[in-house]
This record gives structure tokens, C-alpha cells and sequence, in this order.
């Protein structure tokens, strides 16, 4: 993203000693950005935009694309605080006082617990569409989970790069495939980016949903301690983050562009409905294999299994991370929580880091054949949805504050974007606390 620091003016202040050379902003650094975008965008994402654009042709284009540019804002945001401070993210909700780590500490156990099924049914999926006759779908989802316990205990930050991009390229190929396969009218396309509402009930909320679902919730808080796992620690690297971000979403754009167009060509087109869910990628997979053979079926759910799994690891060890440093924080106070502990490498040897990755792994096994208990789902819902205006609000807080160095305190770009997707996301927030059944909760 562009320098949305503004301040370029002298201040006055008395000169201080030279901060970290900047490094060139390269393409070969790229990393962190890959593994948020490979994170953020699972199988939800692409089920949200294919139903748009089934159901709206491709009218909510110009949605997607303002989804990215929040979610650049809030990256870019979480990022410039670990680089300007030498704090984790929590470091700084911890200043903040001590509601947001009662916050914190609830949701992340909440969700992680919840969150581990979903994502072991997610990945699933398409290995029991690909592999009908090996195992049932608890039997792939458990399998998928130790796979990815096992990925994340044995390795480090960078072979988790590594296979984060190959997943990635896999995902990138076969979604620009299919948005090239469906022929898309690209003069219909281009009319999409033009911010006009649906004709439809509720069309407005539709939209806020579609602009806050794209591509990420905890996992934006997580990029900033991947620059760090990175090595990236200081000023220095401030340029290169911010090429880093802008490819992150950039990417996560053309996978959402992609598959809304195949929503839009393939389903709208023919009058065709998906279920919400991720079992509406598996009957997308069965209309591609009637339309088009089963070739482009069977690529189709390995780009489904890329998408999951990169899911699956990314909160794995990332979510894992922050855990991590929310118990050292509690434990040492400010002693460990910095950005050049994230890069020495240690809290991916540490206890919390690997208390959380088994909290992941094996209790949410007990949803995957108990079904989903209704009052916890409830809870889950409302915490998920207030984590997002909690981590805009929080940032706007932290980097207008003398927490962070004036020379890269918010200008009035990155102070506009905060507002406005705190603002978004607390919309969205009364909006999913409204709709749950409490009268069935008491």
C-alpha cells in the first residue's frame, strides 16, 4: 500500500539518530503477503462470491474490489505497527488495558475450538469428492488436521513459505482456469465495477457482507507476526512490507474476481443455485464435470483443496503464533513480546505455540462426529463477528497514539480507511448479533 503515514513535513522536533537503512522494496522478499492471502481466502470466500455472482451476475463486482482495498488498509495498518514499534500486535492491546485481553483470551479459544472443525471439514471435502471410496469425510477431515499439526510442530517459518506459495500457485491457476474456461462478457465485467445496488431486499447489508467477507478476520492481525517470523524487525523494512501487502491482496482479488465471474457466467446464466456452505464448492464441482468433463472437475477440487488446506495451516501456525504471544505476555510482561522474539524463531519452539496447535487439532475431532453444539455456535458467531471492528478500532487507537513514532503515526488516508472499515464491520457486527435465534439460546 501507499505511504499512508503522511507526515513528510519537518516537525520541528529535535533530530534523532539514524533509523535502519531501507531496503529496496524487491519482488524477492515477497512472502508474508502470499501466506496472509493464502490464509484469509478459504473456501467460504469463494462459496460468498460465487452465490454473488449466481444470484447478481456481476453487479457486486466493484464490491469485491473494495473488500481488498479494506483489507490492504487494515494489513498494512497491523504490519506498520510491528515494524515502528518493535511490539507484537498484542504488545499493544495489552497498553490498551486489560478488557482486551479478556477479550482476546476468550474468543481465541472460542473460535480456535469451533474453527478447527470447520476447517478440517472444509479440506475434507474435496479429498472425499476426489477419493469417494478411501474414507468418509470424518476420516479425511481427522487426517487433514494431523497432517497439518504434523507440517506446522516439525518445521519453521520459512518452509511454511515455501509450501503456502506452491498452494497458492495451485489455487492461482486453477481459478483463473475456470474464469477463462466460462468465457466471461467482459464488457458486462467492466459495467461491474461500477458501485450500483442490487434489486433486491436487504441489498445494502448484502453488500457490506460481501465487502467484509473478502479474504480474512484473524489472520490480518496474524500478518504482522509473520513479517516478523519473516526477519523483517524494524523501520528498515517498511518499503518492502507495503509491496508485500499490496501483492497479498492483490492476489486475494483475482481469486474473488475469478470465481464471481464463474458465478456470474456459469450459474447465473443458467438459472443455477449453490448451498451456502462449503458443500456448494462440491456441487459447483459436479456442474463443471456435467458442463465440461471430468477433467476440469478433478482440477477444479485439488484448486478446492489447495484453497482449505492453505486455510487450515495458515491459522495453524499463525493464530498459534499470536496465541503464543498472548501467554508470554501475561507470563513475562514486555520482556519477550517484540518482534525480534517472533524472529529469533523461539515461539514456534515454545509450549503455548504448541499447546494451541494440539487445542486446534484434536478437541474440535469431537464436533466432526457430534455435530456443532447450537448455544457455543451462537457465542462463536458474535465473538467473530466483533473481532473485526475490534482489530480496526484498535489500530486507529494505537497508530494515532504516542505509542507509535510520529514518523509513522496514520496520515489522513490510512486514518479515512480504519474508519471506514471499523465503521463497516461494526454494521456487519449488530447486524449478526441481531440475527441470532436468542430466544432459543436461554
Amino acid at each position: 500500500m501507499a505511504d499512508t503515514t503522511g507526515n513528510t513535513q519537518d516537525t520541528g522536533a529535535p533530530p534523532q539518530a539514524p533509523g535502519p537503512q531501507p531496503r529496496t522494496s524487491s519482488w524477492r522478499y515477497i512472502g508474508p503477503g502470499i501466506v496472509v492471502a493464502a490464509t484469509g481466502v478459504g473456501a467460504g470466500d469463494l462459496v460468498a462470491t460465487l452465490i454473488a455472482g449466481s444470484t447478481f451476475g456481476y453487479t457486486l463486482l466493484w464490491a469485491a474490489v473494495i473488500g481488498c482495498l479494506v483489507k490492504i488498509s487494515l494489513a498494512e495498518a497491523a504490519g506498520r505497527w510491528h515494524l515502528a514499534t518493535g511490539r507484537t500486535l498484542f504488545d499493544g492491546w495489552a497498553s490498551l488495558g486489560r478488557w482486551t485481553t479478556y477479550f482476546f483470551g476468550v474468543y481465541v479459544v472460542i473460535w480456535g475450538f469451533v474453527y478447527g472443525a470447520a476447517a478440517m471439514s472444509s479440506s475434507a471435502l474435496p479429498l472425499q469428492a476426489l477419493f469417494p471410496d478411501v474414507m468418509d469425510l470424518e476420516g479425511w477431515g481427522i487426517a487433514c488436521a494431523l497432517a497439518g499439526l504434523a507440517f506446522v510442530w516439525f518445521n519453521r517459518y520459512a518452509v511454511f513459505e515455501k509450501v503456502m506459495t506452491v498452494l497458492v500457485g495451485v489455487m492461482f491457476v486453477v481459478t483463473v482456469y475456470l474464469a477463462v474456461r466460462v468465457a466471461p462478457n467482459l464488457g458486462d465485467a467492466f459495467a461491474g465495477l461500477l458501485p450500483v445496488l442490487p434489486d433486491a431486499d436487504d441489498s445494502v447489508l448484502y453488500t457490506l457482507g460481501l465487502i467484509g467477507g473478502v479474504g480474512g478476520t484473524i489472520t490480518l492481525a496474524a500478518y504482522g507476526y509473520w513479517v516478523n517470523a519473516k526477519g523483517w524487525t524494524d523501520t528498515g523494512w517498511m518499503k518492502v512490507m507495503r509491496l508485500d501487502n499490496r501483492v497479498a491482496y492483490l492476489t486475494t482479488g483475482l481469486f474473488v474476481v475469478a470465481m464471481l465471474l464463474v458465478g456470474a457466467e456459469l450459474l447465473h446464466s443458467a438459472g443455477l443455485a449453490l448451498e451456502k456452505g462449503d458443500k456448494g464448492l462440491v456441487q459447483l464441482g459436479d456442474i463443471l464435470e456435467d458442463r465440461y468433463g471430468t477433467a476440469t472437475a478433478t482440477f477444479f477440487l485439488i484448486g478446492f483443496f489447495a484453497t482449505s488446506f492453505t486455510s487450515l495451516i495458515g491459522v495453524w501456525h499463525g493464530v498459534s503464533l499470536m496465541f503464543a504471544d498472548f501467554v508470554t505476555r501475561g507470563r513475562r510482561k514486555a520482556k519477550e513480546s517484540t518482534g525480534e522474539a517472533v524472529a529469533s524463531g523461539r515461539p514456534e519452539k515454545s509450549w503455548p505455540f504448541r499447546a494451541y496447535l494440539l487445542w486446534l487439532t484434536f478437541p474440535p475431532m469431537i464436533l466432526l462426529f457430534e455435530g456443532q453444539p447450537f448455544r457455543l455456535i451462537i457465542i462463536y458467531g458474535v465473538l467473530g463477528a466483533a473481532f473485526m471492528p475490534f482489530l480496526a478500532l484498535t489500530l486507529l487507537w494505537l497508530l494515532n497514539s504516542t505509542r507509535t513514532p510520529r514518523e509513522w503515526r496514520n496520515g489522513p488516508l490510512s486514518n479515512g480507511m480504519l474508519a471506514a472499515a471499523g465503521l463497516l464491520f461494526l454494521v456487519l457486527c449488530v447486524k449478526q448479533v441481531w440475527d441470532q435465534p436468542w430466544s432459543e439460546f436461554f
